[in-house]
Formats: structure tokens, C-alpha cells, sequence
């Protein structure tokens, strides 16, 4: 029988810490050891594993190589797994406590994870919750590299190998200035949109979704303004910019600097997007994941029409 390695706890936390820092001083420093620890652990485990985990490059930190890369996000899962099994054998199975990396998408953030955090600190007090807010594209990255553990997201970029659950469905909808010639109108086709100036949010992957819904609709609109800012978008249409389209609906129609935009549902039949809690289908799911995936999926649901419509289709992340 081949001998394993004999690695430890001690080392591979450390390699944790120096993969998500990337720096072994700055690692030393978060765990409160001297810095030639870290060093020394590291350099035992890429020995004991039998190849490089890291490109050292002097006095501008490190680089994680694709072995690397692999070992930490199989080394994350490990350490979570272990702390759940270290809980159970306690008794506190059903304590779900410990740290979590969540993502969360950048336009969602103001309307999903104010009620998201509070109802896990009312319900799940051991739970730590770290949130990164991040574009469509960088979420699907941090699922990948194994950076967070689970993403409340849309259904945008994700790509293959990411499972995940749906929990709301959120139309796209207009909004215009006071007093524009549409905002007499009910419903808005996007058709009448065509010969307009528009104010577009100009992220990756929500630009090309807000295009193709106009272009579907045979309007090529000027774009006149843009901004990666949901508040600067509805600024910018208050103050007679342009138009715009969004998802997420604020509960008031007034914006950050005083103007006010008109709100309008689509009159065509257009896609909605999905929002979802997404994580990897080749990864564990802990229960930390799991608590997030249940509380996001009851937030959602309890504020209703004031995010998004609750989806179906919905099933809950494996075991």
C-alpha cells in the first residue's frame, strides 16, 4: 500500500489562508503567527503533496498554479466538512455555526441581503456570514475557485457544473422620467422605446440580457448614458437622461437626489430573470449552505412583489 502523506490541520489552514490572501505575511498576520510558520508549513505540505501549490514571486506575494488552485478548493470543502462532523460528534448537528463565504450579485444586494442577513442572525445566531458582492461574471469565478461556498445570483454566466435553486422570478420593467409621453401609458412596448435615449446599467451579461430584450422587440435605442450604479441609472432617467430597464424594483419611485422616475410594466412577453442560489454541483453542500439557501428562499418569498415574484420549479441543494 502507497503511504499517504502526512499532512496536518495546521498545515493546510495555512495553505488556506496564504491561497486567500495571497501572501504569507498578510496570512501570518490573520491567524497570529510569525510569518516563517506559514512559510515552513507551506513549504512541508507542497513537499508532502509532491508538487508547487504556489508561484513565489518576490515582494509581489503569490500565485496560486492550477494544482494549486485545485488543492484549495478540494482543501475548503474538507475543512467545512470537518467542522460540521466536529459539531455533530458535540451534538450540535443541528447547530449550524461556523463561516460562510457568500456572493452575492451587485444589483441584488440592496434588496436581498439587508432582511437575508438579519433573518440568519435571528435564526442561525453561530452563524458568521461574510458577503462578497460581486458582477455576474465574478460570481461564477468565486463559485469556481471555491472562494464562496454559495452565490444569490441571477441566472447570468453561471455556466456548466453550478447547480442551483430558483427563488424568485423578476420581469424586467421601464422606467421613465416625470412627465415623458409613455408614462400616460399602463403598459410600455418596447417598439415605442425605439427612437428614444437610453440610460443603460452596464454590467457583464445584464447589458447583452437588456440589448437582445430590445432587439427582440425590433428597437435599437441610442445609449446615450451608462453606469455599473442601479441609483445612478434611476438618477440619471429622473433627470430627463433617458430611459432605462431594470428588474429589481425599489418600493419608492423617488431616487437618491431627490427626482423621481416613472415605473411601467412591458407590454411585450419577455423573459424574466431568474434569481437563484447557486453552488457547485461537484462540492459538498454543507449545512451553512444549506441554512443560507433556506433563509434566502423565505426572504424572498415574504418580501414578495417588493423584489421579485417567488419562482417554481425549485430544489433544494444536495447533501
Amino acid at each position: 500500500m502507497t503511504r499517504q502523506p502526512d499532512v496536518t490541520l495546521t498545515q493546510l489552514r495555512y495553505f488556506v489562508e496564504a491561497a486567500t490572501v495571497l501572501s504569507m505575511t498578510k496570512a501570518a498576520d490573520e491567524l497570529r503567527v510569525a510569518q516563517s510558520a506559514v512559510s515552513a508549513a507551506v513549504a512541508q505540505l507542497e513537499r508532502q503533496v509532491g508538487t508547487p501549490l504556489f508561484i513565489r514571486r518576490h515582494a509581489r506575494g503569490l500565485v496560486l498554479t492550477a494544482a494549486g488552485e485545485e488543492f484549495l478548493r478540494d482543501v475548503r470543502g474538507l475543512l467545512a466538512h470537518l467542522g460540521e462532523v466536529l459539531d455533530a460528534a458535540r451534538g450540535r448537528g443541528d447547530d449550524v455555526r461556523g463561516h460562510i463565504r457568500l456572493a452575492c450579485m451587485v444589483t441584488l444586494v440592496p434588496f436581498v441581503m439587508p432582511d437575508l442577513l438579519a433573518e440568519l442572525s435571528a435564526n442561525r445566531p453561530g452563524l458568521e456570514v461574510e458577503v462578497l458582492e460581486l458582477e455576474a461574471a465574478a460570481v461564477s469565478a468565486a463559485l469556481r475557485s471555491g472562494t464562496v461556498e454559495v452565490a444569490v445570483t441571477y441566472d447570468l454566466g453561471l455556466g456548466p457544473g453550478v447547480a442551483r435553486e430558483v427563488i424568485a422570478e423578476a420581469p424586467p420593467y421601464v422606467i421613465l422620467p416625470p412627465g415623458h409621453r409613455l408614462a400616460e401609458l399602463s403598459r410600455v412596448r418596447l417598439r415605442d422605446l425605439a427612437d428614444e435615449s437610453m440610460v443603460l446599467l452596464d454590467l457583464p451579461h445584464s447589458r447583452e440580457y437588456f440589448r437582445e430584450l430590445l432587439a427582440a422587440a425590433g428597437a435599437q435605442p441610442r445609449v446615450a448614458y451608462r453606469s455599473h450604479s442601479v441609483e445612478a441609472v434611476r438618477g440619471m432617467v429622473a433627470r430627463g437622461l433617458g430611459f432605462s430597464l431594470l428588474n429589481q424594483r425599489p418600493v419608492l419611485d423617488g431616487t437618491y437626489g431627490g427626482g423621481r422616475v416613472e415605473s411601467r410594466p412591458i407590454a411585450d412577453d419577455v423573459p424574466s430573470l431568474s434569481v437563484v442560489v447557486a453552488w457547485m454541483e461537484a462540492v459538498r453542500c454543507t449545512a451553512r449552505a444549506r441554512a443560507v439557501t433556506d433563509s434566502a428562499r423565505a426572504v424572498v418569498e415574504r418580501l414578495g412583489s417588493a423584489t421579485a415574484r417567488p419562482g417554481g420549479n425549485a430544489r433544494a441543494p444536495h447533501s
